[in-house]
């Protein structure tokens, strides 16, 4: 299974944070790399939180490819690139973020690559929707599934689910209050 985050807060050229999602994973349907699965789309706030920023549209896929961990990395700095990532300042806003999260379970740790993604089970806006296309995986370095991994999140870490037809779950996590419902 090779698991890929997507994230957007800036427009790109080919519209807003949501558009530029949407026309990354046409481009991710190509060539050397097949789509399985897409979560939902969520909005989530920036990590570490900043008033300054835009909050964003991230997603979580399920990718087939013949490309090995290194190669799959180059092609999505490249699709960064493409989509006018500018790389400066750590936790900047940025047009599109393409995360190689997990490739078949391997754990790397090499310069430029580390697998799992070193940082992906302390995210919500990872966690959230890699539960929604996988949600029996499980962290090859820690052996906790998605579930455990979403309970031990802080609570400071905001995230809205909405599916591409306007209904989805609102996960709000305030003030370290978790709750989940439905807002239909």
């Amino acid at each position: 299974m090779i698991l890929i985050g997507l994230g957007s807060n800036l427009s790109s050229h080919f519209g807003s944070p949501r558009l530029t999602i949407e026309n990354a994973l046409t481009v991710l349907h190509k060539g050397a790399t097949r789509l399985v699965s897409v979560s939902n789309l969520y909005l989530s706030a920036p990590v570490p939180y900043t008033p300054y920023q835009s909050w964003f549209c991230n997603a979580v896929v399920r990718i087939e490819s013949a490309l090995s961990p290194q190669d799959l990395m180059d092609r999505l700095l490249c699709l960064e690139e493409y989509f006018g990532r500018v790389r400066g300042v750590p936790n900047a806003a940025r047009t599109l973020d393409l995360d190689l999260l997990d490739y078949s379970g391997e754990i790397i740790r090499e310069d430029g690559l580390e697998l799992p993604h070193p940082r992906m089970t302390e995210r919500a806006f990872v966690l959230y929707p890699l539960r929604d296309i996988a949600p029996d995986w499980v962290d090859p370095v820690s052996g906790k599934n998605v579930m455990e991994l979403i309970a031990a999140l802080p609570d400071n870490q905001h995230i809205v689910s909405c599916s591409s037809y306007g209904k989805g779950t609102v996960v709000f996590r305030p003030c370290g209050v978790r709750r989940e419902f439905s807002p239909l």
